[in-house]
């Protein structure tokens, strides 16, 4: 009796195991592709963060190092490996020769990431 059971039973055909390995590699492809797509935007908004700290630190510090009125760059602060910061000193039209626009310029890898201006004043 049992016998007869185990022989009227159908396993899977050919088919149909195929169709579930196509359908699971499919998924597995695509949990792939989406965990490369999200180390990519962790990377870039980790790249922007520092950008950020760097220039917001280097206007700081130029901020507060002595003024200097034929400045055409001030020192810059160290910065992680990878990037690079630049500091570009301009007077401001208009005003007289105790206020000063700069500009500071934060690269990696010799591409610019961040651009942030304000002003120093001679006080």
């Amino acid at each position: 009796m049992i016998s007869k059971k185990l022989r009227d039973q159908r396993g899977l055909g050919l088919v149909e195991t195929l169709v579930a390995v196509a359908i699971l590699g499919t998924s597995v492809v695509a949990f792939a592709a989406g965990l490369a797509a999200g180390s990519i935007s962790v990377r870039e908004q980790d790249e922007i963060a520092v950008s950020q700290g760097l220039a917001q630190s280097q206007l700081e510090y130029t901020k507060s190092y002595a003024y200097n009125t034929g400045a055409l760059t001030y020192p810059t602060v160290a910065a992680p490996a990878g990037y690079s910061i630049a500091v570009a000193v301009s007077a401001v039209p208009g005003t007289d020769t105790d206020i000063q626009k700069i500009t500071v310029t934060v690269s990696r890898e010799g591409r610019d990431v961040i651009t942030v201006a304000d002003y120093k004043v001679n006080r």
